[in-house]
Formats: structure tokens, sequence, C-alpha cells
């Protein structure tokens, strides 16, 4: 009788260890899918924004002086042609600038300041749900059993993107 204990009991702490295994296979999963969307979404609100502050820049009546207008024109058209990673967030720092400078500048109409803000503030909450998917696929993946079992593969750890993205004051 103990020999048919010990392997039931074998065979259930096989099968709960497999059911663990594949429960964390699944949400790190899905983690991974979450960082890749909310990465494809701040990618596309950080475009929108440099669009929005290229839109602001050629409109006319924008006060600007000619070095100033060309200057935020190459700063936004650069962000829309992303090179790597710490390009990427240089120009985009850039690009927050130039949005946070222009839209506290006197003479700008109503309608393009809240262009200006309502991108800021969109890629803000952007970045923030990127970097929160991030937080939670690297808590998850710096953990001893997946660790251990590589359970992610050769899936490259997902890295923070921190940029300066305070809003243009009102």
């Amino acid at each position: 009788m103990l020999p048919v204990g010990w392997l039931i009991a074998a065979v259930v702490v096989a099968i709960l260890l497999s059911m663990w295994v594949t429960f964390t296979l699944t949400r790190l999963d899905r983690l991974h899918a979450r960082v890749d969307a909310a990465r494809a979404a701040l990618d596309a609100q950080l475009v929108r924004r440099a669009v929005a502050l290229l839109h602001v820049v050629e409109a006319p009546g924008t006060p600007l002086e000619p070095g100033e207008r060309s200057e935020l024109q190459a700063v936004a058209l650069a962000a829309t042609t992303p090179e790597g990673p710490e390009r990427r967030e240089a120009v985009e720092n850039a690009v927050g600038r130039g949005v946070t400078r222009l839209a506290g500048s006197a003479g700008l109409t109503a309608e393009a300041a809240a262009e200006l803000r309502e991108a800021a503030a969109r890629v803000q909450v952007a970045r923030r749900f990127y970097n929160d998917a991030v937080r939670d696929t690297r808590t998850l993946r710096a953990r001893r059993m997946p660790r251990l079992l590589h359970l992610a593969g050769h899936v490259e750890l997902p890295q923070f993107f921190d940029i300066d993205d305070t809003e243009p004051p009102p």
C-alpha cells in the first residue's frame, strides 16, 4: 500500500507543478503581448504628438521666429523617424520641450494650445501604461522558478521608456 500511496502523491505533485508552469507560462506570454501592444500605442501617441507640434509650428500666425520655427520643425520631423532607443528618448525629450515651450507662449491660438496639451497628455498616459506593463513583466521574470525553468525563452527583457513628459502649463 505504501508504494501506491507514494505513486499517487508523486502524480498529484507532478500534475500540480505542470499546472503551475502552464499558468505561469501563459501569464508571461500575455504580459509580453501586453508590452508589445502598449509599445505600439506609445509609439502612435509619440508620433501623434510630433505631428501636432509640426502642425502648430507650420500654422500661419504661430508666434515663432524663423530660427525657432525651423528648429522645431526639424525636431518634430526627427521624432517621426526614430533610429534607436537611446536616440529616441533624446528626440522625444526635445519634442516635449518644444511642446511645453510652444504651448506656454503668448499669442498662440486656444485651439493650437489645446491640441498640444491633448497630445502631451496622451503621451503621458501611454507611457504610464507601457512602463506598468514592463514593470509587471520584469517582476514575473525576476522570480526564481521562471528564471530557473527559462519560461521566457530567448525573448529580450523589456526596457522602461523614460522621457520628460510633463504637461504644458494651461
